[in-house]
């Protein structure tokens, strides 16, 4: 009897499990909530570009056409990309468009049993003749409801999209309080080119973030508005942005993208050699630390905008927080394009927002927030039953392992 695999999420990783599950011989039913793959890369700000060297962001068997010669291509040319692999290995036939997965049941053995399996039905196996997966999955264009009933499901549903995390803040002092006109980065994104454009243009913006999506758009407001209505750019915590690979010269693929790199690092469950030498290699983890960290300083003068970040380089690194900063982006801070500011908090009031600890608040006519997703919480509500839930979310102390060996 043929396997039915659901996939949900049409992007690179939903498209890669699609190729995957059809060389194993089995039938994939990929579900995805937008009318095109891509994943992120169909809603990206006019600025985005590939951070990962084209290299490296690279299916293994569909390389990157001869005409791609930018070392990081921008979004139209990444998504061509996306959308040829797809047509070449003739995955779109397996796409549902516009569907939506609403919730996810197993129906087999009992609640109870599930909980004290130590491996997945008792045995680790992928398949089991115990139960099945049932898939509710809506027709976004219908709205009618249809139950899929599936083998197995991978998601493939990112943590860059889907569900905003919004700060949440006191009575009266959030976004109702405000005047003007709050969104967020998602949101952002998802406007065309010309209409984003527009909704910047000539206004006093504060972006609120600083990880990639904040110093991009803060970048595009500086295109828009320039010195004339600088962009506030409110930052808790002062980040190691990459301004290239080099690290004085040397490539950091050799200190962190190979298999050395991964023996400095103390893993779960691991034994006393590996645990020894990670032990051993500590001093040359640190090292290696420093030697970015130095670079980083040095080429955007961190010290001078009182940027330098209280945590490593090697924290960032491994907290897959690592992006790189947008070319020329510290030379608008020092033209005055760009402003700065630090707020462990803030609350919004009806001209602007009032940083924490200040009694003079910072006018604008649009906030957006950049505040990343609850990549976690999106993942955990497709679950109906909270024993699926619960396994999700885990323990705040937990560590998920991210391969399964074979």
């Amino acid at each position: 009897m043929e396997r039915k695999v659901g996939i949900v999420g049409a992007g690179v990783s939903g498209l890669l499990a699609c190729k995957y599950i059809l060389s194993k011989g089995f039938h994939p039913i990929v579900f995805e909530s937008q009318s095109s793959i891509g994943g992120v890369w169909t809603k990206a700000l006019e600025t985005t570009k590939l951070q990962t060297p084209k290299p490296f962001y690279q299916f293994s068997d569909f390389a990157w056409p001869s005409f791609v010669t930018e070392y990081f291509p921008d979004k139209h040319v990444v998504l061509d990309y996306v959308e040829a692999y797809a047509k070449h290995f003739h995955l779109l036939n397996h796409i549902k468009f516009n569907t939506k997965v609403a919730g996810i049941l197993y129906e087999g053995p009992r609640d109870e049993e599930i909980q004290s399996w130590s491996l997945w039905g008792g045995t680790g196996e992928p398949f089991s003749s115990r139960g099945k997966w049932k898939l509710i999955v809506e027709d976004l264009n219908t709205l009618s409801t249809e139950i899929y009933q599936v083998d197995f499901v991978i998601f493939c549903v990112g943590r860059f999209s889907g569900l905003p995390n919004i700060p949440e803040f006191p009575p009266n002092k959030g976004p109702e309080a405000f005047h003007g006109k709050v969104i967020h980065s998602m949101d952002y994104a998802a406007m065309d080119d010309e209409k984003a454009a527009e909704f910047i243009k000539g206004k006093r913006v504060i972006v609120v973030g600083f990880q990639k999506s904040a110093l991009d758009i803060a970048m595009e407001c500086c295109s828009a508005n320039g010195v004339e209505n600088p962009c506030t750019v409110l930052y808790r915590t002062a980040h190691w942005h990459l301004p290239d690979y080099l690290p004085w010269g040397f490539s950091l693929a050799y200190m962190y993208l190979n298999r050395f790199s991964e023996l400095m690092v103390h893993k779960p469950s691991e034994g006393f050699l590996l645990g020894l030498l990670a032990t051993i290699l500590t001093p040359l983890r640190w090292a290696y630390s420093k030697f970015v960290e130095s670079d980083i300083k040095r080429k955007l003068h961190l010290a001078k905008h009182g940027m330098v970040p209280t945590h490593s380089f090697l924290h960032e690194i491994s907290s897959c927080l690592t992006s790189t900063v947008p070319e020329k982006f510290y030379d608008k801070v020092e033209d005055g394009e760009i402003k700065l500011k630090k707020a462990p908090s803030f609350s919004f009031c009806d001209n602007g927002v009032m940083v924490e600890d200040e009694t003079v608040p910072i006018d604008a006519d649009v906030v957006i927030l950049a505040t990343g997703f609850k990549g976690g919480k999106k993942l955990k509500d497709m679950f109906v039953s909270q024993t699926f839930q619960n396994f999700i979310v885990g323990s705040p102390d937990a560590a998920t392992p991210l391969y399964r060996s074979t």
